[in-house]
């Protein structure tokens, strides 16, 4: 693991410096520019007022569109489990009555 060194990213105009393994440093960046985006698009709507404000409602959307991601993560798992078990019950039930 590398050491952290200071990385400077814009969000909202305002430049912040974070320390950073080097690996990290694309990630970074890529998720300042996610933030950007949803912060842009939030001000752009105009149904939102003042920077912090702004800024918890696209922390409150982008914790949304994860924890909505998981739970179909999670619902994909489930279902890949179910059809790898119905998949054994099928070859079992076909060995039993010498088809394969």
């Amino acid at each position: 693991m590398s050491k952290n060194e200071p990385l400077t990213i814009m969000i909202m105009g305002k430049e912040y410096r974070v320390a950073c393994p080097q690996e990290e440093r694309d990630n970074l960046k890529a998720s300042a520019d996610l933030l950007n985006e949803k912060l842009k698009e939030i001000k752009q709507q105009g149904s939102v007022i003042g920077s912090e404000r702004i800024a918890i409602m696209a922390a409150l959307n982008m914790s949304h569109e994860i924890l909505h991601n998981q739970s179909l993560t999670n619902e994909h798992s489930s279902l890949n489990q179910r059809i790898d078990e119905l998949s054994e019950r099928i070859t079992s039930s076909m060995r039993d009555i010498q088809l394969i």
